[in-house]
């Protein structure tokens, strides 16, 4: 439930740290065997080549192939030529915490030598170039809550720690000595990449932990996010738990948001804090128009922010265990408030509390940013905080409602088609038909596909 605010871990260009440099190079001074060439798809799921060393120079030059169709939801047919996945050499990542000799870097997913523009961190970079062209850089932080469960020999998912039953479990030290193991090894490891780790906590569910880490460009943030949640799963495994962000595993219990702490840049120059104190919030008027485009297109946004059936039971829940759900559902902001969409915490940035586990970082972050740019560049008024202002519509109830919203929003479209059209109607026709189908299932279905999938 808190964020770093320690500097950028970027120079004033947004270029990521370490610097690029080459990746062959670096991997065989590491002493790397193999590397995971790694992309999502627009749902999230991690796909990737075991790339040996031996190979790495060609997939420094060339890239390597995926049959796009068999990737999943990255608007492929059988019939398309090959998605070439190019290393970005600014991501890699050793990895011998999962295996030793393993590294990983994230790629962008080229067609017949272009950018393909249905891959979501294509997506968000194209968003990161407009803003650039404005003299604008987003820098984010992310905040991933998840909870470790098993199943039983009856096949019923429970918590992985069967003693974690206190009715108001958060930041208990006893949960936390209890997973001891896993919660340092993942810290370890994050601190290892130069992530600043610096917090890990038991979350306000039985059975939910937060991991944090350090600020950066938005791009960084959503390799890192990407990064973690593979991780955190991977290592769980070993010790026969599942690691999940599905937003709302049990309907007694807190969902796990995914918030998001965004500001603003120019140069190495933070542009929300006022340079009047008495400012509201101590907000700049770039940060108060920023804030407002995502009040005005909150309802199409959380489409992508909550892009499941089952976020809907977190954002719909209005109880649990412990008395609060820590869930908005309404487009509101206020100071340092966790009941409103968007808290304010202190005058260097923002939270955006409406995403969850399922969220796609590189498409949450693309789309916030649309909606913050268009309220910049219209010089859009917040109004008042909380109620006070002018009446911010509920968030959409379930994700028909979203999807609808969004595809009556053109700002929130153009953000998804930002590398090229067609990206918007085809994630909402995979959300609208993943709502019917979910009505079509009863029983353990809701939770084998969500259990794992992101």
């Amino acid at each position: 439930m808190t964020i770093d605010g320690s500097a950028p871990l970027t120079d004033p260009s947004g270029a990521a740290t370490p610097a690029r440099t080459d990746l062959a190079e670096r991997a065989r001074a590491d002493g790397i065997r193999f590397i995971l060439a790694m992309f999502v798809d627009l749902v999230g799921k991690p796909c990737a080549k075991l790339v040996p060393i031996e190979a790495v120079d060609a997939l420094v030059t060339d890239g390597v192939g995926f049959a796009g169709y068999a990737v999943g939801a990255i608007g492929q047919q059988p019939s398309d030529p090959d998605l070439m996945a190019i290393p970005d050499p600014a991501s890699y990542a050793p990895l011998p915490w999962v295996r030793e000799g393993l590294a990983l870097v994230h790629c962008d997913p080229h067609v017949e030598g272009r950018p393909w523009h249905y891959a979501p961190r294509v997506i968000l970079k194209s968003l990161l170039a407009a803003a650039h062209e404005r003299r604008l850089e987003l820098f984010a932080g992310a905040e991933i809550e998840y909870f470790l469960v098993d199943r039983g020999a009856d096949g019923v998912l429970r918590l992985a720690d069967p003693l974690d039953v206190a009715a108001r479990p958060c930041y208990d030290a006893r949960g936390l000595t209890r997973m001891y193991d896993h919660l340092t090894e993942v810290s370890t490891a994050m601190n290892t990449l130069g992530w600043s780790n610096y917090a890990n906590d038991h979350e306000d569910a039985n059975g939910q932990f937060e991991q944090n880490f350090a600020y950066a460009d938005a791009l960084t943030t959503a390799d890192r996010v990407i990064t973690a949640r593979y991780l955190i799963s991977v290592l769980a495994e070993r010790r026969a738990m599942t690691a999940t962000y599905m937003p709302k595993p049990f309907a007694d219990r807190t969902g796990s948001g995914m918030h998001l702490h965004l500001s603003l840049w120019h140069a190495g120059t933070p542009l929300f804090p006022a340079g009047d104190p008495a400012a509201p919030f101590g907000l700049s008027d770039v940060a108060h128009r920023f804030l407002a485009g995502i009040l005005e297109h909150a309802p199409a946004l959380q489409a992508v922010l909550a892009p499941t059936v089952n976020s809907y039971k977190r954002t719909g829940a209005t109880s649990t265990r412990s008395g609060a759900t820590w869930s908005p559902r309404r487009a509101t902001y206020g100071g340092n408030d966790r009941t409103h969409y968007v808290r304010i915490p202190d005058r260097d940035r923002i939270e955006l509390r409406g995403g969850d586990g399922s969220a796609n970082p590189y498409l949450a972050l693309a789309a916030v940013l649309a909606a913050g740019l268009d309220g910049v560049e219209r010089a859009l008024d917040p109004g008042l905080p909380g109620d006070g202002g002018p009446a911010r519509p509920d968030l959409p109830p379930t994700l028909l409602h979203a999807v609808e919203a969004l595809g009556a929003d053109p700002v929130v479209t153009a953000g998804l088609d930002a590398a090229g059209p067609g990206v918007a109607d085809y994630f909402a026709a995979l959300k609208r038909a993943e709502f019917f189908e979910w009505h079509s299932h009863v029983g353990a279905w809701e939770h084998d596909r969500y259990l794992t999938a992101f």
